[in-house]
This record gives C-alpha cells, structure tokens and sequence, in this order.
C-alpha cells in the first residue's frame, strides 16, 4: 500500500502545486490522475464533483480527500489532502516573508499577469467537461501519450446527442433560482437536495 500512498501524495501534490484559479481548475489535472492511474472513470470523477460540492469546504481539497478515501481508505484520504495542500501552504509562507519585497516588483506583476489567462482556460475547460457530461451523451477520450482528446457520439447516434434529462433538470433550475419568485432566494442547500432526490428517482427508473 505505501507506494500507493506516495502515489497519491505526488498526484495531489503536482494538482495542488498548477491549479492556479480554484477548484475548478482542479478537474483537468483530476481527470488526467484517473486516466494515467485508472483509480476511477470519468464518470465517477463526476460523481465526485457533485458530492463535493454539496458538501463543505473547497472542492478542490474535498475532491482530493474523496479520491484519497476511495482509493485508500481513511490514510489515503488524508494523504491526498496533504499532498493537495502542502504546496499552498509552501506558497503562502514564501509569499508572506517576501511580499514587502517584491509587492510592487515588475516580474512578480508579468507573472501574474501571464497566470490569468491560463487559470481561465482551465475552468473554462473543466466548465466544457461537466457540460458535456451532464448534457450531452458526448463520450471523450484521450490515447495513451496523447495530448488531444477524442470525441465521439454515444448510443443513439445524433438522435440521442442531447441528455433530455439533464438539459430539463438544468432549465427547471435556472428557473427556480433566477425567476421564480417563491423559490429564488431559497438556499442553494435545497436545489442541491432536490436535485439529490430527483437523481435518485430518475436513476431507479431508467436502471
């Protein structure tokens, strides 16, 4: 178990050391973790997201102790969440004894500067991969050694290239929490039980 463990620890590490931009930003690296190490499909990583963002905490150290746990049990867990947070917290001692220093620094400015665009381009892909997932039966994948991903239609054919379900499940909450009255100011808390509960009937009827 304990080279799986290391194994981990790294993984998360590099995860917690590049994703610049959130939690989000967590998922292509998350994605990749699954495919070279086959811990978990792309459908579970999925799963994954959904629990922890119904739960509290940052989903980026929530996903790396769920990950942790299903691979590992309890010390995987804590272990990928280490992995995940030692480099933030590396980052942050850095910074906080240098900041005076190179506050108004031109480099330190560039840099940053240059990490916008790349922390957008990762949410803005994480954000394409859950939509595609959830709305679309669009099956993506990406050949050992390869750096582009393939797409391909799923059963059904253009006939089923739209998750119904899904795009209905989407619409009726954007209506609730945008410009239903009653319901738009509700806690977020109770669109994601329902949306629980509609998941659980929706899933026994179609198994």
């Amino acid at each position: 178990m304990i080279p799986i463990y290391l194994r981990l620890y790294w993984e998360f590490f590099k995860t917690g050391l590049f994703a610049v931009g959130g939690g989000m930003a967590t998922l292509p690296f998350l994605q990749n973790i699954g495919e070279t190490t086959g811990w978990y499909t792309y459908g579970d990583l999925m799963n994954m997201l959904a629990v922890s963002e119904s739960t509290p905490g940052p989903i980026g150290i929530n996903m790396a102790t769920y990950v942790g746990f299903t691979v590992g049990g309890v010390p995987g867990a804590v272990i990928a969440t280490l992995g995940e947070i030692t480099p933030s917290i590396v980052v942050i001692l850095i910074v906080a004894a240098v900041l005076r220093s190179f506050r108004d620094n031109v480099y330190v400015d560039g840099a940053f500067y240059g990490l916008r665009p790349a922390s957008t381009g990762l949410i803005g892909a994480a954000c394409a991969a859950v939509a595609l997932e959830v709305l679309t039966n669009v099956e993506s994948a990406k050949a050992a050694g390869s750096l582009v991903k393939s797409f391909r239609l799923g059963e059904g054919g253009l006939a089923g290239l739209l998750n119904w379900r899904g795009l209905a499940l989407a619409a009726l909450l954007l209506a609730l929490t945008n410009w239903f009255k009653p319901t738009k100011k509700l806690h977020p808390i109770v669109f994601i039980a329902l949306s629980a509960v509609v998941g659980v009937v929706f899933g026994f009827a179609g198994a």
